[in-house]
């Protein structure tokens, strides 16, 4: 999206095991999900940048001041894929630094967030099983 756009690009996740020196899992492992939350907050509150692309941790919708002040910036895309098809992306549940709590699925998890994400989004494109450059061109499009 952003080579396609012309935008720079920004991974919150990339910028939250910078910031911290440790991997998300290893943020998760030692002070627990809840405290990845809140970094993740903190961290998303602290950018203000416009005509970037930035990725966010799946957890950024659990915060209302994150999102309120990222979409006072620019537009919230949701990507909506079922979640068979994340099911077969996510092999590494343990180890990616999910925010989730240890008694939580994955069903769990998506059942959670799923009416976050419409709750926050500008945009939503229904991802299926779209190359990333199908689902680049698709929300170029909606952008107008």
């Amino acid at each position: 999206m952003a080579k396609q756009s012309a935008r720079d690009f920004i991974d919150t996740d990339v910028i939250i095991q910078t910031s911290e020196g440790r991997s998300l899992q290893e943020i998760v492992d030692r002070d627990g999900f809840m405290a990845l939350r809140r970094i993740e907050e903190e961290s998303l509150l602290r950018i203000s940048l416009r005509n970037h692309v930035i990725a966010t941790g799946g957890s950024a919708v659990y915060s209302e001041a994150a999102m309120v002040h990222l979409k006072s910036q620019g537009f919230a895309v949701f990507l909506d894929t079922d979640l068979p098809i994340l099911k077969a992306r996510i092999h590494d549940l343990g180890t990616r630094g999910i925010a989730m709590s240890p008694s939580q699925s994955l069903d769990d998890l998506y059942k959670e967030r799923l009416p976050l994400y419409r709750k926050y989004a500008d945009i939503v494109v229904e991802c299926g099983n779209l190359t990333h450059e199908e689902v680049s061109a698709k929300i170029i499009e909606k952008l107008g």
